[in-house]
């Protein structure tokens, strides 16, 4: 929680916007982890799998730009928000009488088309209630992280003891978290547009080109882990609470670093924490794929989750935050979005489907630490310690 001293934004509209977050990412915290072993249950093969998966970052690829331009040309950011939330509820529907590929395929498109108009919406709004101060951003957004891990941990207990078929209610009730929740949160006046020829020129630059690539493979790394990292802990003997609890590890690893980025921020540059973040991703995957028989390897690994998720999308954000106008925040977190979550998720997805049937898990996570390796390239290349655009 905020200090109340900060004055950032009000105590009312900070609780709602944490309330969205908390059951946005309490969704994924269900998802994530067990909607592969729910479509296991069906007898998809390990690439029917990855294709359904890479559904989710298929749509970031595009939606999040066709929201954004929605919101941005309409002036009702929170109509559209609600809109979108609803009709992915309605989408999602759809996997109840769904049990063959293709209508699974239909009824997740469809949800993940509405529901990828979400999360960079709210985070352009957030960053406009803190109003300069985005090295705050982490108090607010860690409460989705809270969200995930009550879910996660929930969830595998549940499942457990209840058929996996019931996690479709599960993720129902989440949606339905999702939908309140946009009727709570109040809108801030619609800024003007900066120019697009302006916003092509800062793209253009280096260091932005670079947080933007690398954006990409750091999603794409992390592709093969949010596929079938809960797949690959049931072939090695844990069981479902097992592994909320190591899901559960990494987001609690994310939520101290969430609180910890404001002085971060004020001791490291963004570069310097961005390249620290792929070093841990690139052990990180070497550890899970080769050593996940060792449950310490497992919680450390975990851990690290931290830097490879939360530190690295901290400081992005918060390098978005100082480069671009406020004006333009919210096409550049689109694009960012669709670049890194949707075009490098969809391809760690589908690279991670086709390797792990032909060479198993360790060459997929070695695969996967490749990837990251090339974003720390990118990053060591383009991009330097202080380099306002704006």
């Amino acid at each position: 929680m905020l200090p109340e001293s900060s004055h950032i934004f009000g105590t009312s509209s900070r609780w709602r916007l944490s309330s969205w977050y908390f059951c946005y990412f309490a969704l994924i915290g269900a998802f994530s982890p067990y909607f592969t072993l729910y479509l296991r249950s069906l007898d998809f093969t390990a690439a029917a799998i990855a294709i359904l998966m890479s559904l989710m970052s298929a749509m970031r690829l595009v939606a999040p730009n066709l929201w954004g331009w929605l919101a941005d040309r309409s002036g009702r950011t929170m109509a559209v928000l609600r809109a979108s939330a609803v009709l992915s509820m309605i989408g999602f529907l759809g996997l109840f009488f769904a049990a063959t590929f293709w209508p699974v395929f239909a009824a997740m498109a469809a949800m993940a088309f509405f529901w990828s108009a979400a999360l960079p919406l709210v985070e352009a709004l957030t960053l406009r209630h803190l109003d300069g101060q985005a090295e705050l951003y982490g108090r607010v957004r860690m409460w989705g992280s809270i969200g995930f891990i009550a879910a996660v941990l929930g969830t595998g207990a549940w499942l457990d003891r209840a058929p996996i078929a019931s996690l479709l209610w599960i993720i129902l009730a989440m949606l339905l978290g999702i939908v309140a929740c946009t009727w709570l949160i109040t809108d801030l006046p619609s800024l003007p547009a900066s120019r697009n020829f302006s916003l092509r020129g800062r793209l253009d630059r280096p260091e932005v080109v670079a947080l933007l690539a690398a954006g990409f493979f750091m999603s794409a790394a992390h592709g093969p882990f949010y596929v079938f990292y809960s797949i690959h802990l049931v072939g090695h003997g844990y069981d479902k609470t097992a592994i909320g609890v190591l899901w559960s590890l990494g987001v609690v690893a994310e939520i101290a670093v969430f609180v910890a980025m404001p002085r971060i921020l004020k001791s490291w540059s963004i570069r310097a924490i961005l390249l620290t973040s792929f070093v841990a991703a690139i052990l990180r995957f070497l550890m899970i794929g080769w050593l996940a028989d060792i449950f310490v390897v497992l919680l450390v690994g975990q851990a690290m989750h931290g830097a490879t998720f939360g530190a690295h999308h901290a400081a992005s954000v918060s390098a978005i935050n100082e480069w671009f106008a406020p004006g333009q925040q919210a096409r550049v977190l689109a694009l960012y979005g669709s670049v890194s979550f949707g075009a490098g998720g969809m391809l760690g997805n589908l690279l991670g489907g086709v390797s792990w049937d032909m060479f198993g898990p360790g060459v997929t996570f070695s695969w996967a630490a490749v990837l990251a390796a090339v974003g720390m390239a990118l990053i060591w290349r383009g991009m330097r310690a202080g380099c306002p655009v704006r």
